[in-house]
């Protein structure tokens, strides 16, 4: 949408410039003229004495017309594909069948053909493989570029990507790109079946609320997606699918950075992402030398421990333990929540556990309306307990 001025109406009055709160109107050489403050509030139109200003609506054209396809962008790291692949995978096998369409992955890297099997394994009918030494390191420039002529060549309907690092770093530039939407972090994907439009559910407000987004006049419809909030599909081995090379020839242009060493951070392993079992401590445990007992707790069920924000906050615990909005978003098969009074921040990072445990003394704690279990009562009795009848059953 946009404002336009009708100069053979137009007065030079002022009067909309007076009114624009914004100041977007200015009158030059007797006609007014629109800037790019303009926010399309229709202040001006209400004020103009002479009908001269209106909000012409763009119509969109049959945007659908020519594409086809759910696209994968299938992220590895050093010759092993990521988690996030497989969970997009599974759920962009169910939009492509709601759609009557192909799902395709898109594999960068170098040395990592052998990793094509796995993704028709997973489900896709087609991989795009970009098998060369210029890939080895990811830059934005390199897989942005690439994905983005690719997109140009073959016109998906969907493109998904996870919203990881390297996925929210160079997704974004692909979509600005080809001038399509992108919805980021969601955690819900869904078609409508009246326009095939895809409805990406995502938290907003500072996940106060879920909002469902379209993209009904630009294609494609790209989304990223949480690490850990889709469950995988079935994997049939054996299965196969189209193989499409892609050439690196003629895209020099788009090599304008280089990745001159990759460093791995050593300095603290917390891999809450593939846990199984997280013991997760909010601000009920009352200062950061608890959570020594929930280490303990951890331990003897082999699992990690996870830290809500406001623990995080007060300096309890590393940032690399937070859970929710903010922080990590996990799926392990057990999660205890201690003394974490299960915000909708947190939730959104957590409600996908499998089982969930809630140990708080307030019976009233909104952590108990996700929890298939819930302990009412002091965490420094009933933690102990736990860790006492677990050490007894183990001899």
């Amino acid at each position: 949408m946009s404002l336009k001025v009708n100069p053979e109406l137009c007065t030079a009055c002022e009067a909309c410039a007076a009114a624009c709160p914004f100041g977007a109107i200015e009158v030059v050489d007797g006609l007014a003229r629109v800037n790019e403050k303009c926010n399309l509030c229709g202040a001006c139109l209400e004020v103009c004495p002479v009908e001269a200003l209106s909000i012409e609506r763009q119509e969109a054209g049959p945007v659908a017309d020519g594409h086809e396809g759910v696209w994968v962008f299938a992220e590895q790291r050093h010759g092993r594909l990521a988690p996030v692949a497989f969970e997009l995978l599974g759920q962009g096998r169910v939009l492509a069948e709601k759609l009557g369409t192909r799902l395709s992955a898109i594999l960068f890297g170098w040395g990592v053909r052998n990793l094509a099997a796995d993704l028709f394994a997973a489900g896709a009918d087609r991989v795009f493989l970009a098998d060369d030494p210029r890939l080895a390191g990811f830059t934005d420039d390199l897989y942005g570029g690439l994905l983005t002529r690719l997109a140009i060549e073959h016109r998906p309907e969907i493109v998904l990507g996870g919203a990881t690092a390297m996925g929210r770093s160079f997704i974004p530039k692909v979509a600005s790109a080809l001038h399509t939407g992108l919805t980021a972090d969601c955690t819900g994907l869904d078609i409508r079946a009246s326009d095939r439009l895809l409805l990406q559910t995502r938290p907003a407000f500072g996940g106060n609320i879920m909002a469902t987004i379209v993209c009904p006049s630009r294609r494609p419809q790209m989304a990223t997606v949480r690490p850990r909030v889709m469950r995988r599909g079935p994997v049939e081995a054996g299965r196969a699918g189209e193989l499409v090379e892609v050439s690196l020839a003629g895209v020099e242009w788009m090599d304008r950075t280089r990745l001159v060493e990759f460093v791995e951070d050593l300095s603290e392993k917390v891999n809450l992402v593939e846990a199984e079992v997280i013991v997760c401590g909010g601000r009920g445990l009352g200062g950061g030398r608890h959570f020594g007992l929930l280490r303990e707790l951890a331990d003897l069920l082999g699992g990690s421990v996870g830290a809500s924000r406001g623990a995080v906050d007060a300096g309890w615990i590393s940032y690399a333990h937070q859970i929710g909005q903010t922080g990590k978003t996990i799926s392990p098969k057990l999660y205890i929540a201690c003394g974490v009074s299960g915000a909708v921040q947190h939730l959104v990072g957590m409600q996908s556990s499998e089982v969930i445990v809630a140990v708080n003394k307030d019976p009233h704690a909104p952590i108990f309306d996700v929890a298939d279990f819930g302990l009412v009562g002091d965490l420094f009795e009933i933690v102990p307990e736990l860790i006492g009848r677990l050490k007894a059953a183990r001899g």
